[in-house]
């Protein structure tokens, strides 16, 4: 009886073994970006056993129990291995090839797995837009359809309806969609009057915000409790007439201070042709009284 009991207690403690070793974290990572691990217990290293990082069932480093070390030569100058109770595994710059599963462990007679990792590469997300089309408006109401979409070609719309106090997203179109690559995208109302098209995946994230009352209510007293400023073309019209005004103020007053220098000068000169005149007469004179003498 004994034997058979110890035997069913050592295959629980095998399969407890089994299940906790089964256990597998999932880690994003976006690509470019460096991955750090870790292992979730203390490594002791007896003779004939060594610990091993393994990535995909190959092993990336080795260290003996003689703490000789052995690192696969792809990931020279990458990879680090931080030996303070071998707990943290540091990779630099990880591309989509780095994605898969990560094993820590102490293999010899007994194999004891410390740490498993599903490492999952991303890249950033694109972009992401939000377009209006405004069905109906008036002073106190509004329907409008906003579509989000990515530089990727993927897109979903949905449709709002507002009144002075409030906003609801309606019924239909499509709120939210995982894409193809991995990502979601969705649109949403938020703080009343704002619609949110976000675009995200584990490792990054992208929004648009649309503010409702750029598009809606035609009573601009609603919108402002003050007076709107003068659209920019009205205030390009009347800065251009401002300028003729100042231009053409400008040419009468040189026009007229040319007109008078012009006339003092003409002024001057009939003068000096009137006093050359009588010069003449008065020698011509003279020189007829010599000769009649």
């Amino acid at each position: 009886m004994h034997p058979i009991i110890l035997l069913f207690v050592i295959s629980l403690l095998h399969a407890y073994e089994a299940r906790g070793s089964d256990t597998v974290t999932p880690v994003f990572v976006q690509k470019g970006k460096d991955l750090l691990l870790n292992v979730t217990a203390p490594v002791k290293l007896v003779e004939q056993s060594e610990f091993k990082w393994l990535f995909k069932d190959s092993s990336i480093f080795r260290l003996f129990h003689d703490n000789k070390t052995k690192t696969i030569s792809p990931y020279h100058g990458r990879l680090e291995i931080f030996l303070q109770n071998h707990s943290f595994f540091f990779l630099k710059n990880l591309q989509q090839d780095d994605s898969g599963r990560y094993t820590a462990g102490v293999f010899g007679d007994n194999n004891t797995y410390v740490g498993k990792y599903s490492v999952t590469v991303q890249d950033p997300v694109s972009p992401v837009n939000g377009t209006v089309d405004l069905l109906s408006n008036s002073s106190d109401s509004c329907n409008l359809t906003v579509t989000c979409s990515t530089q990727d070609s993927h897109r979903i719309n949905s449709t709002f309806r507002c009144d002075t106090n409030t906003c609801s997203q309606e019924e239909g179109g499509e709120r939210s969609k995982v894409t193809t690559s991995g990502t979601s995208l969705r649109v949403y109302l938020s703080k009343g009057f704002s619609v949110i098209c976000d675009h995200s995946n584990q490792v990054s994230s992208d929004e648009h915000t649309t503010m409702i009352r750029d598009f809606c209510f035609s009573n601009p007293v609603f919108l402002f409790s003050i007076t709107a400023p003068e659209p920019p073309d009205a205030f390009i019209a009347f800065v251009s007439v401002t300028v003729i005004k100042v231009l053409v103020i400008i040419a009468i007053t040189a026009a007229f201070v040319g007109h008078r220098i012009k006339g003092k000068h003409e002024s001057v000169d009939t003068e000096n042709t009137v006093y050359e005149d009588v010069q003449v007469k008065i020698v011509n004179t003279t020189s007829g009284s010599e000769s009649n003498r």
